[in-house]
């Protein structure tokens, strides 16, 4: 019977879990043992009894479940000391963006680890039940909205009463991906009128199916193709990302709430909201920029801090889906449960099929060996093998 130990997350202001007592039972009734370090679900408001409640078995400290590990399910990548207690020739599931992370790839490779990145999860249908980093967008989006109706002196919804008429509040939002397409319908059922802008004309009916008016910007001439494979948008040129600041500023300066979500993978966020766009909105607004881990799509965001710059309140807070664990460790754990569920086999068996384009797709190291492209080429390795 293979162990699954699920550790507390060490990562800074953590509160998320990568398993919840659901999540448990059932991988129980797959056939695994699942150990738990004691206190990993308190972030998620989850005591060890809910865990014991499962089936699970508490351990009081790391190093003892990994120790027996087979499996190891975790959110943030794993500092070097918890790669050191990991039992060689184990499996890891978590997030470990390894090109960024080159030296923990390598340390994980000597201990001959079988990684799994959900960072790096395909984006094809199949695998939709495995994306943890749409979950956790999803998530994001919400709370965004959340954050900036909290910060905002005015109420978002159009109101009439006796004493007269109050406007909605008018939201533009930056992106369209999953984080944005969420935020969009959020800031609509409190009732504001949301303004959306995105480099990808192809989101342009899913923000409009959302009630959100789509800000549109020529594109280069040369941009055929403005999305990488898996939809995530690419690179643009200094000429577009002008364009785009020009055609959003004016909304930005009528705007009461900017919500910025750009993001491109493996590089810093774009800069979308510059100081000057800044100094010429209402005093009073608010920017929410989720994209601070990357650096922020606002020049004067600081990371993990909410600041007032020329009389606009922006909000950066680091990992807004933390700041609702309950909903964001069940989407997550599930997340990780559909991925596990996807590697046992007709007959039981739990293996990594590498051809399995879900599964191998999201395959970092597979026995200690570079099995992720774009990872092997960083290193310099011959990848895929």
């Amino acid at each position: 019977m293979l162990t699954a130990f699920v550790p507390r997350e060490t990562h800074p202001g953590e509160t998320r879990v990568a398993a919840t007592p659901d999540t448990v039972a059932r991988l129980i009734k797959a056939g695994f043992a699942v150990t738990v370090e004691s206190g990993a679900g308190s972030g998620s408001l989850i005591d060890d009894q809910a865990y014991r409640d499962a089936g699970a078995k508490i351990v009081p400290d790391a190093s003892a479940g990994y120790a027996d590990a087979d499996l190891v399910l975790k959110y943030h990548p794993p500092t070097p000391e918890e790669v050191k207690m990991m039992k060689e020739g184990s499996l890891l599931i978590s997030f470990l963006y390894p090109t960024r992370n080159l030296e923990l790839v390598k340390s994980l490779q000597a201990r001959r680890i079988t990684a799994l990145a959900m960072d790096c999860m395909p984006r094809i249908t199949r695998a939709q039940k495995m994306d943890a980093l749409s979950s956790q967008a999803n998530i994001s989006g919400y709370k965004a909205v959340i954050l900036a109706a909290d910060h905002l002196p005015k109420i978002f919804p159009m109101m009439t009463t006796p004493a007269g008429t109050i406007k909605p509040a008018h939201v533009v939002i930056l992106g369209a991906g999953v984080a944005g397409l969420q935020a969009i319908a959020t800031a609509k059922r409190l009732g504001a009128v949301v303004e959306v802008s995105d480099v990808r004309p192809a989101v342009k009916e899913q923000v409009q199916s959302l009630g959100g008016k789509y800000i549109e910007v020529p594109l280069d001439e040369d941009a055929a193709d403005i999305e990488d494979k898996d939809g995530y948008a690419k690179e643009q040129s200094e000429e577009f990302l002008a364009r785009q600041r020009a055609l959003v500023k004016e909304r930005i300066e009528q705007a009461d709430v900017v919500i910025t979500t750009a993001a491109i993978p493996g590089k810093p966020a774009p800069k979308l909201v510059t100081e000057d766009m800044v100094k010429n909105m209402r005093d009073g607004s608010v920017i929410v920029d989720l994209a601070v881990e990357t650096g922020g799509n606002c020049e004067l965001s600081e990371a993990g801090e909410v600041v007032v710059k020329h009389g606009v309140t922006i909000v950066g807070l680091r990992n807004v889906p933390g700041l609702v664990p309950v909903n964001a460790s069940e989407m997550y754990a599930k997340n990780v449960l559909n991925l596990i569920s996807d590697m046992i086999d007709r007959e039981g068996n739990f293996r990594v099929d590498l051809e399995d384009e879900a599964v191998g797709g999201c395959t970092v190291l597979h026995e200690g060996k570079i099995h992720h492209p774009a990872t092997a080429e960083a290193l310099g390795e011959k990848g895929g093998e």
